[in-house]
């Protein structure tokens, strides 16, 4: 009988080790094959020229291949975004965790999962059909497809992944710390967020990263509330991300434009790496503390 036993927990830790394995490898995979298909392009354009160049124009007689507006307009895009839906999130999930009564928790929980299951093509047309003309009229800019209806949408778009992460990690908060914090005369709203939060940190933060890591790679939605023009980045001017950039010249692109837009997708990918790297190495200095 306990040989058995044995074998059959041998058996489920080779699983898992073989299943860990195969992510790693496909990340690897992925890499690899990034580099070898970016870095020809990044070699003859140059690197510079290819990072700080500020014009794009891949079908041009002459080409130009500056993704500097796709950089910028990719970080002011996600740090907006950032601005606007990490406490908007925040809050929504120390409200449900901590104070909401049960009937509220229930139906805005159901309600944020209904949010996140929205696929990104519906997020863009209601961005199209609403958010765009709204712009334009408030504004009164003679184009509402710009960076700010980006920014929104993509906030809109980050919220689900930040509550449902969140609040799991402030439910996950031992009961303890709060009733000893009650007992020493504190408030619960001092409670939640001077010893709850806190605590729940780690779990918070990878909300976030997993909220950055969303807008960063939003590609649908946002090519068509953006305007998915090449200018260097301005809130009320139709733009261009570095997702929306690959993804829309792909199709039909061929020899050294084809070879740029997979380097683009390799700043891509180790833009999103940098985001991870460092804030990994945040949270061990963290906990090393």
């Amino acid at each position: 009988m306990k040989k058995k036993k044995n074998l059959i927990e041998n058996t489920v830790h080779g699983i898992f080790l073989v299943l860990g394995l195969v992510t790693v490898g496909c990340v690897l995979l992925i890499t690899v094959y990034l580099i070898i298909s970016g870095i020809p392009a990044i070699r003859e354009i140059g690197l510079v020229k290819f990072l700080f160049g500020k014009e794009w124009a891949s079908t041009a007689a002459e080409p130009k291949f500056g993704i500097l507006p796709f950089v910028l307009t990719s970080v002011y895009g996600t740090a907006g975004a950032i601005v606007i839906g990490v406490p908007i999130g925040f809050f929504t999930a120390v409200y449900l965790a901590k104070l909401a009564p049960a009937s509220i928790k229930s139906v805005m929980e159901s309600a944020v999962n209904l949010l996140a299951g929205i696929p990104s093509v519906v997020y863009g047309l209601v961005g199209m059909m609403v958010l765009v003309p709204g712009i334009r009229k408030v504004f009164g800019v003679p184009d509402g497809a710009t960076l700010l209806a980006a920014i929104i949408v993509l906030a809109i778009m980050i919220l689900p992944t930040i509550i449902k992460v969140s609040v799991t990690a402030l439910e996950a908060v031992p009961k303890e710390y709060e009733e000893a914090s009650l007992a020493l005369g504190a408030s619960p709203i001092e409670t939640y967020f001077k010893v709850s939060v806190p605590a729940a940190k780690s779990g918070i933060a990878a909300a976030v990263v997993l909220g950055v890591g969303r807008a960063i790679g939003e590609a649908m939605a946002v090519v068509m509330v953006s305007g998915n023009v090449a200018n260097m980045p301005s809130l009320f001017e139709s733009v261009r991300f570095l997702t929306t950039a690959v993804a829309s010249e792909m199709a039909y692109s061929s020899g050294l434009q084809r070879q740029a837009l997979f380097s683009i997708a390799l700043v891509l990918f180790l833009f999103i790496m940098l985001i991870n790297a460092s804030l990994n190495f945040f949270l061990k200095g963290q906990k090393e503390t």
